[in-house]
């Protein structure tokens, strides 16, 4: 906690709630409606009837508590009571505001005939004071006054408060959701509105506290300047930092890296503490991002310099986002553009293409007649065609084809100068990190941006990013090992859009492109949970004899099928060549023999019929698993008959049928109010697992 932590335990006549009131010196604030405040722990309207059977219906226990009355008012205000605690969190102090549904629910469970007139002579008397005592007593209840209580719901909403950013109103309203399921009746709304808006504000305190704890002076005085409008100008720099680009293009992306630089000549730097959530630091971004300059001014000094210190760390996040989105938005605008201007320069070289193939056909139809003679082939063929005509067609048919895995790199060189424009600065300002699977690609970004200003590469370049489609363009001659440079950045640019959108290239400080494996666990935190969570997935603590295993395995299937499926007629390859399709034939189906057709007869015939409810409650009777099956709020609570009711109703959960077929009004067990009553109070995942155990 961020004060002074007093031991519940060892307050006497203060409370917790006390305590903690007396530290938050500061005028809290009333953020309830007069409608919400009016609503406040009582009826607003009719409960439903699923609200009926769940908090009205009364159990074996509670029968037994309200008979001990004398008198049919007092165990109608009894019952009204208890159940009202149970359904709002407090008592009803006006009685005549009881709901008529509810009456009515009550008085058929108690059979009792005038509920009106109970309800009366109730309200006159001061057994109802008496009544709340017992109810609290009996059922556990306890006010928040309680000192173990106070410190439970300051630390859980403590807790609400430090990790989430919801408006108070909700946190109201989970609190009220706390109380109830812990059997805490409801105080004032004013005293759980003061006490969540001072706890809030508590949280506040601490957490500005701690971002600006590592700041300087210097550092300081640099966040108060950015208030500050410079000369020449009509906004301020915050302003200008906050602007974003707005369009798509070279010099846009530098000015987007040089606003990246500028940002991280700040040097802000937050407490490396994992106990700040993420959240709470984006939230005072997201304020700063959004306020105007003179609201931001107008901040308490702590607060203004925690928010401009959150705003300026989460800013390079996103000045780094916006520079690597323009980035990819002009690598594939850059290739995109060259592969439809080749393909517009094919188009309109398809009519060359096909005279030179007409050309080359006609040769080849000379060299597949076996009528000619080899000895005058070669002369019939240059009195046709003559040898200049001949080399000129085959020329332009080599320039005019284009490979499977075309590049487009004629029309990208064409386009160098745009890559020229920012390159430098991309390499200088955005440092990339990689998997195992992008390593290639950094390093060849990393040889690039040292040796960017020579006008050659040498051998020393990484060329496992190379691929195939490339390497005809980046080696053009092989033999001398000599390296087209602008082809070789043009092939790192085409594996670096590849692996960002993979994530095998990642930024620090991103929110898009960060390290994937950034949330994973590792280093002491994983050597803690890994028994824990090997021992859930049931897998052993050395995963290498695991791994072992199952690589063998994979090869022995791999070889196996490798092996089986040149003679394998129901799997076949079909497709153009590069993009061949695994088609595997459909089985065929197989007739039942008659010797199984006759045992299933056999079965069936030999099978007694007895129905579904008479075999569940035979198991029930054998096992005792509806013993599982508790309460959600009074684990002892039980009612007559309870392993009827919960057999039918599983019975109607696993027949999809609804509980309306299996009611029955003469029958206790099988009413409808029950049966609902059960399935809202004893079916849940915990006590279906139990069940099953």
């Amino acid at each position: 906690m961020p004060y002074k932590m007093v031991n519940p335990w060892v307050l006497h006549k203060r409370t917790f709630v006390q305590h903690f009131n007396e530290k938050c010196d500061f005028m809290s604030v009333q953020f309830l409606t007069e409608e919400q405040r009016t609503n406040y722990g009582c009826y607003i309207a009719e409960p439903t009837s699923a609200e009926l059977t769940r908090y009205f219906h009364l159990d074996d226990d509670d029968h037994k508590n309200i008979s001990a009355k004398r008198g049919d008012h007092n165990q109608l205000g009894f019952a009204l009571q208890l159940t009202t605690v149970r359904y709002l969190g407090s008592f009803l102090n006006i009685i005549s505001q009881a709901p008529v549904s509810v009456l009515k629910c009550l008085s058929r469970q108690l059979c009792l005939s005038n509920a009106k007139k109970c309800l009366m002579e109730y309200n006159d008397q001061r057994q109802r004071l008496r009544h709340i005592n017992e109810i609290s007593l009996m059922y556990g209840y306890s006010e928040i006054s309680n000192p173990l209580v106070g410190f439970r719901l300051a630390r859980w909403l403590y807790t609400q408060c430090w990790t989430g950013t919801e408006r108070p109103i909700l946190l109201f309203e989970r609190a009220t959701t706390w109380l109830l399921a812990n059997k805490v009746l409801l105080p004032g709304a004013s005293i759980l509105e003061r006490f969540i808006s001072k706890l809030k504000h508590r949280v506040e305190q601490r957490l500005w506290k701690q971002l600006i704890q590592s700041i300087g002076q210097e550092q300081q005085l640099k966040l108060e300047t950015l208030m500050s409008v410079p000369e020449g100008s009509s906004r301020s720099w915050f302003d200008q930092m906050r602007a974003g680009p707005t369009n798509i293009s070279g010099p846009s992306l530098v000015r987007a890296l040089e606003r990246l630089g500028l940002i991280r000549n700040y040097g802000v730097t937050l407490p490396h503490s994992t106990s700040i959530p993420s959240n709470r630091i984006a939230t005072l971004s997201q304020f700063a991002s959004r306020a105007k300059v003179t609201a931001i001014k107008r901040l308490p000094l702590r607060r203004r310099l925690a928010t401009l210190a959150a705003f300026m760390k989460t800013l390079e996040a996103t000045a780094q986002d916006d520079a690597l989105d323009i980035l990819d938005k002009l690598l594939n605008e850059l290739f995109s553009d060259a592969a439809k201007s080749d393909q517009k320069t094919r188009l309109r070289s398809l009519r060359d293409l096909d005279a030179a193939a007409t050309t080359l056909a006609n040769v080849c139809t000379l060299l597949l007649d076996t009528e000619l003679p080899d000895t005058n082939l070669r002369t019939l063929i240059f009195k046709q065609f003559p040898r200049e005509k001949l080399a000129k067609t085959l020329e332009e048919t080599y320039s005019l084809v284009r490979p499977t895995d075309n590049v487009f790199y004629g029309e990208l060189k064409a386009r160098f100068r745009r890559v020229r424009i920012f390159l430098p600065k991309l390499l200088e300002h955005i440092h990339f990190s990689a998997s195992p699977a992008g390593k290639t690609t950094v390093a060849a970004l990393e040889y690039i941006q040292k040796n960017y200003h020579q006008h050659q590469f040498d051998n020393t370049a990484p060329l496992e990013v190379v691929n195939k489609a490339w390497r005809r363009y980046v080696m053009p001659d092989p033999d001398e090992q000599t390296i087209d440079q602008q082809a070789y950045i043009f092939c790192v640019l085409d594996q670096l859009r590849t692996a960002l959108k993979r994530r095998d290239v990642f930024v620090s400080e991103s929110w898009r492109y960060a390290d994937p494996r950034k949330g994973l666990l590792s280093g002491k935190e994983w050597e803690a949970a890994r028994p824990m969570i090997c021992r859930t997935l049931g897998l052993p603590l050395d995963p290498k004899p695991l791994l072992d295993e199952l690589a063998c395995e994979l090869d022995q299937t791999y070889r196996s099928v490798s092996a089986r499926l040149p003679d394998n007629e129901a799997v076949r390859f079909e497709g153009p060549l590069g993009k061949e399709e695994l088609i595997l034939s459909p089985l065929d189906k197989v007739d039942e023999p008659e010797s199984l057709v006759a045992l299933r007869r056999l079965v069936v015939e030999r099978m007694p019929q007895v129905d579904l409810p008479e075999i569940l409650l035979e198991i029930a009777a054998r096992t005792g698993f509806t013993e599982s099956f508790t309460h959600i709020s009074e684990n002892s609570a039980r009612a007559e008959e309870l392993t009827t009711s919960l057999c039918a109703v599983l019975l109607s959960e696993a027949c999809n049928t609804g509980m309306e077929p299996l009611a029955r009004s003469d029958v206790p067990a099988l009413r409808y109010d029950r049966l609902t009553w059960v399935n809202q109070n004893y079916l849940r995942d915990e006590t279906l697992v139990a069940a099953n155990v």
